[in-house]
């Protein structure tokens, strides 16, 4: 488990939690960049002036990755123009923190894959993750259409023909984001959190974060609850086997499934053989 100092909760920080929330989805997914930057400058000052130092650095860090975020267009484009647009500060956020960890406060932002423990519940929820994957991603389409009139495997666009170049420009995409969200809401937000914070605070705030950029980028309507819940059982497999390898992997399956569906939804004779298509 993640060294953590498990701060008391004072009144004054849990109003530097709540106004970071609130930073983050007004900043992020709203797009309300006035009162956005008014909870984030309070976020901002009640960081500063908070008497633990480690609290400081780390919060600051995390602040400062949420208000990068919440300056750039996060969309699903395939263009390499959003590629690389989306590329360099996701990189940042990644990057900066690890870096600043460690030469100032080593041991919080750890690239561990391999598990500290191997437990059984890894393995069978990993396994269950396929099955469960699928079922959800069915139920959060249907209830995208029928209650929020939206198609979701839309959000992202293909050519009216199939063509096996896209689809691997789509695969690869959506792919690399998956180990982006892992490594940055996983691997930096949960673990900077959780070493401050008790488990529960330590993981809601990262599902907050994790919720706020997914439902920017594609996930609407009923998506901000599945992404949530989601976000909650990645940090849950994270904190009990203190490994990226379970993590990224079911990450990975809900993937394959979602790229299936995506390519499904525009050209019906696919499935989930994708993959192994002549000309993949």
């Amino acid at each position: 488990m993640i060294d953590s100092l498990e701060l008391e909760l004072t009144p004054k920080r849990k109003a530097m939690l709540v106004c970071f929330a609130l930073a983050t989805v007004l900043l992020i997914p709203a797009h309300q960049f006035i009162l956005g930057g008014i909870f984030a400058i309070a976020a901002t000052w009640l960081i500063a002036t908070d008497p633990e130092t480690k609290l400081r650095r780390r919060m600051g860090i995390l602040m400062g990755c949420v208000i990068l975020l919440g300056a750039i267009d996060i969309n699903p484009s395939l263009s390499n123009e959003n590629f690389i647009a989306l590329t360099i500060p996701f990189t940042l956020v990644i990057v900066v923190p690890a870096i600043i960890q460690h030469f100032g406060d080593r041991g919080v932002i750890r690239y561990r894959f391999w598990p500290v423990h191997w437990r059984k519940h890894d393995v069978i929820y990993t396994i269950l993750s396929i099955p469960l994957a699928w079922v959800v991603l069915k139920s959060y389409e249907w209830g995208n259409r029928e209650f929020f009139d939206n198609e979701l495997f839309k959000q992202w666009y293909m050519p009216p023909e199939a063509d096996a170049g896209e689809i691997r420009r789509l695969f690869i995409g959506i792919n690399l984001v998956g180990i982006w969200d892992e490594l940055f809401f996983v691997n930096t937000c949960f673990a900077l959190f959780r070493s401050l914070f008790r488990f529960r605070i330590a993981n809601a705030m990262q599902a907050v974060i994790y919720t706020a950029v997914l439902f920017d980028m594609a996930f609407v309507g009923c998506g901000i609850f599945i992404v949530f819940l989601f976000a909650w059982t990645q940090g849950s497999m994270f904190e009990k086997s203190e490994s990226l390898l379970w993590v990224l992997i079911v990450h990975l399956i809900v993937d394959y499934f979602l790229v299936a569906f995506i390519v499904q939804t525009y050209y019906p004779d696919y499935g989930l053989d994708f993959l192994w298509r002549k000309g993949f």
